[in-house]
């Protein structure tokens, strides 16, 4: 399929004439599935905020997306409460997927259960799923799943980025021969997802493996903490959410685990997860895919068009944007609205529909010199996503608690082992279309 050249910013005057002239004009649906309420809030909140105001600066700044002068949509953000309950998050997709005038034209779910539910679902009904850095990570075989994207890396990616950031820390990668990795993670999809490729990178680095399940929503784990002390692990892994990030943290700090080998996966790395313990939280590690701050040109135009103009979903929030989890909202926004640009360009026109944004997604290309013209230079990596891969990069960083704020401590971003991800991928994916009856297509 070929690629298109993207439109550069226009001039703030030509913007004007944009705006003005798109007055009841084609709405890009973009519905939204937040959790706002429910036990896994403060993580879904800050990410809900982020997501929105990129969307609502777009609007505000640009008049929407422009297809040339003249002929621009805006976005219309459809809210839909998911409480992190995979239940409600399918009664969302039913809800939304019909809204006019476009139809949903994206879904970032941003629940692992839910993703994999709607896999099936909207295939049927041509409409991508976005489930950035998330959900079934197979996916990323695009001759097998059309329909849905996951970059800019997956949980096994990742898995594989943490480990050879221990092999480094351990003086190199054939130094984890016999030591010990302990996987706490949350007791769902979400969280066993990464346990096939430790157990695969456990065999080949001959590290001992074991993972302890934290069952939801995360409160009580006195009995894997003791378990730790006792074990004595060199390193513990963790795939958590919400409140079980806190209460993690906390548990480790009371038998005096070496924060510097306490790992989260990149949703146990937020401000809301260390904050609770402070400064004695200080040393713990996370991955990453983007920085964490608001000095950049894009959140200037948020406060600026958003905030400041009195278009925010939450107005209390703005002393936060630039927080880990707000940010992770706002580059999946990004990379949503690139796709949807390039989507337009490749069809020409601003009347887009779910299949044509498949096919933006398909044929997305933000390079760094892209990143600049939004505002976010230096702020993620470059993703170009292709028909067979659909997950882009797979690269992942490593940031660090200082105990006032996060910073990236990896020199840049680690390679996955694509020795091991992509055979797992391999594997997953062609027992998922023989399963389903699906002919792989060609790329």
């Amino acid at each position: 399929m070929p690629r298109f050249r993207l439109m550069k910013p226009a001039t703030t005057a030509a913007l004007a004439v944009m705006a003005a002239g798109t007055a009841g004009a084609y709405e890009l649906v973009i519905p939204a599935l937040d959790f706002r309420t429910g036990p896994y809030a403060p993580n879904g909140i800050p990410f809900a905020n982020g997501y929105a105001d990129y969307f609502t600066m777009l609007n505000e700044r640009d008049g929407g997306l422009c297809l040339k002068e003249g002929e621009c949509a805006k976005f219309k953000i459809v809210h839909c409460e998911t409480e992190y309950n995979t239940q409600k998050g399918v009664e969302c997709y039913e809800k939304t997927k019909g809204e006019p005038p476009s139809g949903g034209l994206v879904y970032q779910p941003l629940s692992t259960g839910i993703t994999y539910q709607l896999i099936p679902k909207a295939s049927v009904d041509e409409i991508p799923v976005f489930s950035m850095g998330y959900g079934r990570t197979s996916a990323t075989n695009g001759r097998v799943f059309k329909w849905i994207f996951n970059p800019p890396a997956t949980y096994w990616s990742q898995a594989s980025a943490l480990i050879k950031y221990i092999g480094d820390r351990e003086g190199g990668i054939e130094n984890l021969k016999g030591k010990k990795i302990h996987l706490l993670y949350h007791n769902s999809a979400y969280g066993r997802e990464p346990i096939r490729t430790l157990e695969a990178l456990a065999k080949k680095h001959g590290f001992e493996f074991n993972g302890i399940a934290v069952d939801h929503p995360g409160q009580e784990q006195k009995s894997a903490w003791l378990r730790i002390r006792r074990e004595r692990p060199d390193w513990v892994l963790m795939w958590g959410w919400g409140v079980m990030n806190q209460v993690a943290i906390k548990e480790a700090v009371s038998i005096r685990y070496p924060m510097d080998r306490f790992i989260g996966v990149w949703w146990s790395g937020s401000e809301n997860d260390v904050r609770p313990s402070g400064e004695a939280a200080k040393g713990y590690l996370s991955g990453t895919f983007h920085a964490r701050g608001a000095d950049f040109p894009a959140h200037r135009d948020i406060i600026k068009y958003v905030y400041d103009g009195g278009k925010a979903v939450d107005p209390a929030f703005k002393d936060r944007v630039g927080e880990v989890l707000y940010n992770r909202g706002l580059v999946a926004a990004m990379w949503t609205t690139e796709a949807i640009r390039t989507a337009m360009k490749m069809h020409n026109t601003i009347e887009v529909r779910g299949k044509h944004v498949r096919d933006g997604f398909e044929n997305l290309d933000v390079d760094e010199a892209r990143l600049k013209e939004l505002g976010l230079e230096g702020f993620t990596i470059p993703v170009k996503i292709t028909c067979e891969n659909h997950e882009g990069p797979g690269k992942v960083a490593i940031q660090q608690w200082d105990g006032k704020s996060w910073n990236i401590v990896s020199e840049g971003y680690y390679e996955p082992d694509r020795e091991v991800v992509n055979r797992l991928i391999k594997e997953d994916s062609e027992k998922y279309a023989k399963d389903n009856n699906i002919t792989p297509r060609d790329c």
